[in-house]
């Protein structure tokens, strides 16, 4: 393929597929350009040589550890140059690779560790606390590795990679990743791919035309634990030769003067990153040079109208948008369509891929909202780790739901009009209300609490709680004060509530079930923007 090395001549189409096959794809991109960066960030640089060579490096410590081909592994870890080595080890150790939110409690983390029975965790000693909390509660953690200083019970991951050799693997096994997404049971699910599906979403959004040896680079703004940042701004990248940029954490005026720094052409954002970028002053903007920009993809959460044409204005027509779940893709839309339909997330990249379906189980003519369902597509289909019942709820046939409403218009376009009544997006973040219910519930001095997100201009949704006491005993003030530390205790920041209200009943039916719709409406028309309520930097969580 000419043209994809700094020397004008690449690898070729057949050893890209053959090297991707086996999760070798940096190994080839290190032959090529062994010194062109991989990983740019403020703990550190890899060139492409580097970071293939820990990577074999880590494969060959984790099997002399029992941690062989099939093993689940997870990744608890900010953005760091060890946590994208250790994603290339797995890919090419024949791991399933999980990466965990560390935001999340210990008691949250250690169900994702035990569910998918992981026999070894790549760390950061910056998250001490949780890792060692962790090594505590799940005994299948046989190798338990730190990066970036001594974790009690953890290996050094320096000094485990010492002693091994940085040479190619002479057998290796494509590992594939497993992310987890919560139901409305609240407990998070571990979405189940065939061992040769291939991570990310790009099949549907083709815009990007990575070129390696051009000048390109990913600036990656948000957690990799994320499927979003890790598919966009890491596997896919990278897989094509091109170095990435790491945030530690998301800043708007930072963001600009990365993409300034470092000629950035391609990231993915979501929403309320946009909302930031906004907000900032006009002198600020203006003097930005965006200009390298090629690509900006965005999803993860609905972008309002009106702030994506100010995108647009600012940036230019290289925004993309796309539409999926972690168990699937549905659509995407360019800066020229979108601008034609505004408003839509795209047009589905066959047709039938998705389609609409009412109350009666019939397909809805166009322009009539219903279900949004989702073809699942041969090689990728998906199922619930550990839970076929989950499985079987989603399916509709050669389709499957996440339970969103929409409707597609008369070209073809699909519209989002809303998401499952259960989930709650907050910045980009998916919030199930089960699970902070269950929270709820544990404090004694709550009867029953039903959970629901509000409107928000910066967030998307806020998450809104409203309970019935047990006892009215007390003044309520301290009695919401107590259920708001409770909370924090319990749940991972970003999910606790912004706003929690007493109720004398909840509504709920004759069978007991929760009349959720109701409770949202209520809220929503009584929903004011929180005054001084603190959040997560955006797409802290799932």
């Amino acid at each position: 393929m000419a043209g994809d090395g700094p020397g004008g001549a690449g690898p070729t189409d057949a050893e890209r597929a053959a090297t991707a096959a086996c999760g070798m794809s940096v190994a080839l991109w290190a032959a090529v350009q062994p010194d062109e960066p991989a990983v740019t960030s403020p703990g550190g640089t890899r060139t492409f040589a580097e970071l293939n060579a820990n990577a074999n490096r880590l494969v060959r410590a984790l099997r002399r550890r029992g941690v062989h081909p099939g093993a689940s592994v997870v990744l608890v870890s900010r953005n760091r140059p060890e946590l994208v080595e250790a994603v290339q080890a797995c890919l090419r150790g024949g791991y399933r690779w999980t990466p965990v939110n560390w935001h999340l409690t210990p008691g949250e983390a250690a169900h994702i560790v035990d569910d998918c029975g992981a026999r070894a965790v790549v760390g950061d000693a910056d998250l001490a606390p949780l890792l060692t909390a962790l090594a505590g509660r799940c005994p299948t953690l046989s190798a338990r590795l730190a990066a970036g200083g001594a974790v009690e019970g953890h290996e050094g991951l320096h000094e485990v990679l010492g002693p091994e050799s940085p040479e190619d693997l002479e057998d290796p096994v494509a590992g594939t990743r497993m992310l987890y997404t919560s139901g409305t049971t609240g407990r998070p699910k571990g979405v189940v791919r065939p061992a040769n599906y291939s991570t990310g979403l790009a099949a549907i959004t083709d815009a990007p035309r990575y070129r390696a040896g051009t000048g390109q680079r990913n600036l990656c703004t948000g957690p990799l634990h994320h499927g979003g940042p890790m598919s966009f701004s890491l596997l896919a990248p990278l897989a094509a030769g091109v170095g990435i940029v790491l945030m530690e954490r998301w800043d708007a005026a930072e963001a600009l003067r990365l993409i300034e720094a470092h000629r950035i052409t391609h990231t993915h954002m979501v929403p309320t990153m946009f909302h930031r970028l906004l907000q900032l002053p006009r002198a600020e903007r203006e003097a930005a040079d965006v200009s390298s920009l090629t690509y900006v993809l965005h999803g993860a959460a609905p972008c309002p109208p009106v702030t994506k044409a100010a995108m647009l204005d600012w940036f230019g027509p290289v925004i993309w948008e796309y539409y999926a779940a972690t168990e699937g893709s549905a659509a995407s839309i360019g800066p020229e369509e979108w601008l034609e339909h505004p408003g839509s997330v795209g047009r589905p990249p066959t047709p039938g891929h998705v389609r609409i379906v009412g109350d009666d189980g019939e397909e809805c003519d166009p322009g009539v909202a219903g279900e949004i369902q989702i073809a699942r597509v041969e090689g990728a289909d998906f199922v619930y780790l550990n839970d076929p019942q989950k499985t079987e709820r989603t399916r509709r046939g050669d389709y499957f739901t996440v339970g969103d409403v929409g409707y597609l218009d008369d070209d073809g376009y699909l519209f989002v009009t809303d998401r499952s009544d259960d989930l709650i997006l907050r910045g980009g973040v998916n919030v199930y209300p089960a699970e902070v219910e269950a929270a709820l519930l544990t404090h004694p001095g709550v009867r029953d609490a039903a959970v629901v997100g509000v409107p928000d201009a910066e967030w998307g949704e806020q998450v809104v709680a409203v309970v019935e006491r047990n006892s009215v005993q007390g003044d309520t003030s301290s009695f919401l004060a107590a259920l708001a530390g409770h909370c924090a205790q319990e749940l991972a920041g970003f999910k606790c509530p912004s706003r929690i209200e007493v109720t004398d009943a909840l509504p709920r039916g004759d069978n007991g079930k929760l009349h959720r719709r109701t409770v949202r409406d209520r809220m929503r028309e009584v929903a004011r923007p929180p005054a001084g309520v603190p959040g997560p930097t955006p797409t802290e969580g799932s």
